[in-house]
């Protein structure tokens, strides 16, 4: 009986957490899916060809306004390298479309706070410059020629289909009527459903990390691992170990951020959070994936770069927030709430199901189901056009 009440008390504080965050998944990932639909894949491969300034600048944006699924992020952007694209442009853009999408932003400001979010905005584009100062001072020229010739031998990874799908809308004209157009409400829909479809697993697997994390490990033992006792080591030793126990937590993309609260309300610093969600790029899986995709040396490259730009990152938002006032002086982040009740949250979880459904019934209408067979599939390029 004990065992069944312990679990029963996780799945309900899992199932609370998803209840106050699923309006915001829904409208961040029919944000996404707007602006998706509206930037066609052939724009970014022509503008990420070398590691200038400005087209990282581009690899950014390009990034932003691209999956939020880290999976599909990663396999999107061996496809850029294998058709040309520099390699710091290509790893910038895999960082922005991770770190720096919407519906990200929205979920660690409900769940955490606004403070959150901001950070992430402001820790973002500090790791994107590390990362192209690290690339330019290390990364040698045969490292990357090896690279590409092991991205040229076309082995798979995970969600290859999904990163080689051009779902944009194909007609011509200006934004609204593109947009507005029977293809265009396609492309939406299909973006938000293989958006949905590619990050579901993450999402569900953090819910349940977090809901058992939160409702079995005692505040105790995370106050000894954070040492909130030594407010100095505690800001020193987050952003180190905040990457640490993302790699192994197995959960990347905004599966993360749920497990992020936990550790927020557990004793680990502002600058810790930071860098535990930057991190979902390094995680086990992912680093056996680059491994498949660039070789054991770049792999191993990659890490290293990313840790320390993950770490030198989280320092910064620490201190930047820290002597502005902005970092929250309670740890009240929305974990134990497992009741639903008739509020503001419940209205819009309401309203927004509805769009979920419609698009959904639109998804399904117009050929979705061949989609999600082909998710998996070959990393080579496939464009699914708008099926009216």
């Amino acid at each position: 009986m004990r065992l069944v009440h312990a679990v029963g008390h996780a799945l309900a504080v899992a199932g609370g957490m998803t209840w106050q965050i699923l309006w915001s998944l829904i409208l961040g990932f029919t944000l996404t899916a707007v602006v998706q639909a509206l930037v066609r894949r052939g724009t970014i491969e022509r503008l990420l060809g070398n590691d200038s300034p400005r087209t990282l600048g581009v690899a950014t944006g390009m990034g932003i306004v691209s999956s939020s699924c880290s999976y599909a992020a990663v396999a999107l952007a061996r496809g850029l390298f294998r058709k040309g694209a520099d390699f710091t442009a290509v790893m910038v853009f895999e960082i922005a479309s991770t770190n720096l999408v919407i519906e990200l932003g929205i979920i660690m400001a409900l769940l955490l706070g606004w403070q959150f979010t901001a950070a992430e905005f402001v820790g973002g584009p500090i790791m994107i410059v590390l990362i192209a100062v690290f690339f330019r001072l290390f990364l040698r020229r045969r490292l990357v020629d090896a690279a590409r010739q092991q991205a040229d031998r076309g082995v798979a990874g995970s969600m290859e289909g999904h990163a080689a799908m051009d779902m944009s809308v194909r007609s011509e004209g200006n934004l609204l009527s593109r947009l507005a157009s029977a293809d265009g409400l396609t492309s939406v829909a299909h973006i938000f459903v293989m958006e949905w479809a590619a990050v579901l697993r993450d999402v569900v697997a953090g819910l349940l990390v977090g809901g058992a994390l939160a409702a079995w490990v005692p505040d105790t033992f995370w106050q000894r691992l954070f040492f909130t006792g030594h407010p100095l080591a505690a800001k020193l030793w987050g952003p180190l170990i905040g990457p640490v126990i993302s790699v192994f937590a197995f959960v990347c993309s905004i599966g993360n951020v749920p497990l992020a609260a936990v550790l927020w309300n557990g004793g680990i610093s502002f600058g810790g959070v930071i860098s535990f969600v930057f991190a979902d790029l390094i995680i086990v899986p992912i680093l056996v994936i680059y491994r498949k995709y660039y070789g054991t040396r770049m792999m191993l490259f990659v890490l290293a770069t990313f840790y320390a730009a993950m770490v030198v990152a989280g320092y910064a938002v620490e201190v930047i927030f820290g002597s502005a006032g902005l970092v929250p002086s309670t740890r009240n982040a929305k974990v134990f709430n497992p009741t639903i009740s008739w509020n503001y949250t419940t209205y819009l979880n309401i309203v927004f199901i509805v769009v979920a459904v419609v698009l959904l019934w639109r998804f399904f209408r117009t050929g979705g189901a061949m989609m999600l067979k082909m998710m998996g599939g070959s990393p080579e390029p496939a464009v699914m056009g708008p099926m009216s």
